[in-house]
């Protein structure tokens, strides 16, 4: 599947800082170590609908990951999905009266129009599931051969009793497990089922839904062993982070670790899961299936894709928050600020100001403490000015390269 453009990224000057990120299995901050190239994996959209707030949210955070790593001059080995089948996606096809795929491809291209306009560094490969049902099968057959799953009427499942690392990514007891599973698209009250927390592997195919010959028979892949599939294929195992929005912890991330686990006996499956926060609208989680969604695309088309980036980063990615109309504005006086200040002919020194963004980012991404650093120096510019002829420049190439705004 085609990822979408690269923008260019200014290389700075200076020494950059180790990254410390917060990891949701250690429940701490720790300091981020790859090697000469940084492996990322992140989960991407079922694209049955347009991309909203909470969607730019997760993306610009794990952007943020990628901008800190390449000024420590690493390469970023960055992997997304898209899970362009599944069952909120057939269900929306047929609600409208439009082809699934058809459905899938419209929203995945705007999709990538959005993550561009928003200066996202693009995935190295974006997958699509319907693109690799082979390999997730004969992934699967390896976990079979491995005595971790089981067949119920066609349907193939892992065994959670065979998972001895289950519940060390998200640190839940069963019954918030539990709970969760059965609102995230697990099916705890399966009849014949040997736990209630044994998650689907491979749908054996059904009348009237999209399936592929496999090794397996004919169906289709379920959820969680797709990006297993994906990463472990492009990755490999022990990658640097697993990332996604926090509605992932349970039971997404936690399923796909243990089958990583069990299909390389490795552990930690990633070394790092970071979860972003997840947006609102009027006191709710901005979601699908509650219809109370803010469209980056009609958000960036009325005020610009930059202003649209800064009331996310005004917001720190690991943080819950609403939307409320008066955040673009404030986004857009920002944006003309920095934007007044860096169109000087000179100001103050901005050597200070990109050790201090450059700490703040690398701080488990204090993005707002970056953005109040650049706001003091685009005000004492304004107010004061300075002899420094190459200020504005360094203001304008940090802003782009570690934050991902330009100006």
């Amino acid at each position: 599947m085609r990822s979408w453009s690269a923008p260019n990224v200014p290389r700075l000057p200076g020494e950059s800082i180790p990254l410390r990120l917060y990891d949701t299995s250690a429940g701490q901050v720790r300091q981020t170590d790859p090697g000469p190239t940084a492996r990322m994996y992140v989960c991407g959209i079922t694209p049955y609908d347009a991309t909203h707030l909470g969607h730019a949210n997760t993306y610009q955070a794990f952007d943020l990951i990628g901008r800190m790593w390449r000024d420590a001059g690493h390469e970023v080995h960055y992997t997304q999905n898209a899970t362009d089948v599944d069952d909120p996606l057939l269900e929306r096809a047929a609600q409208t009266g439009v082809d699934w795929q058809d459905l899938a491809e419209r929203e995945i291209e705007l999709f990538r129009g959005d993550m561009e306009a928003l200066r996202i560094l693009p995935p190295r490969e974006y997958v699509g599931v319907t693109e690799i049902v082979g390999q997730v099968a004969d992934l699967i057959s390896k976990l079979a051969a491995k005595g971790v799953t089981y067949v119920l009427d066609g349907d193939v499942y892992f065994s959670v009793a065979d998972a001895p690392k289950f519940g060390q990514v998200s640190g839940y007891d069963e019954q918030e497990m539990l709970a969760l599973f059965a609102e995230r698209g697990g099916d705890p009250e399966r009849p014949g089922k040997r736990h209630p927390l044994d998650w689907l592997l491979w749908r054996a195919e059904r009348q009237g839904e999209p399936a592929w010959e496999s090794r397996l028979g004919r169906g289709r892949p379920g959820w969680h062993i797709e990006c297993t599939a994906i990463s472990l294929g492009n990755l490999g195992p022990g990658f640097d982070v697993a990332g996604g929005g926090s509605d992932l912890i349970f039971p997404h991330h936690e399923c796909g670790a243990s089958e990583g686990h069990a299909a390389t006996g490795e552990w930690p499956f990633a070394k790092f899961y970071t979860h972003a926060g997840m947006v609102g609208l009027d006191g709710e989680k901005m979601s699908k299936s509650k219809g109370n969604l803010v469209f980056v695309s009609k958000l960036r088309l009325a005020h610009g894709p930059m202003a649209v980036r800064l009331v996310l980063l005004a917001h720190h990615y690991r943080a819950d928050w609403d939307y409320v109309p008066g955040l673009i504005a404030d986004a857009e006086r920002r944006l003309a600020l920095w934007r007044s200040a860096t169109a000087l002919a000179s100001g103050p020194s901005a050597d200070e100001l990109l050790a201090t963004v450059r700490a703040r980012l690398a701080d488990d991404l204090d993005s707002p403490g970056a953005l109040a650093a650049v706001d003091a120096w685009a005000e004492d510019a304004l107010a004061r000015g300075g002899p420094d002829t190459g200020a504005p420049a360094l203001v304008r190439d940090l802003a782009d390269a570690l934050l991902g705004v330009t100006l």
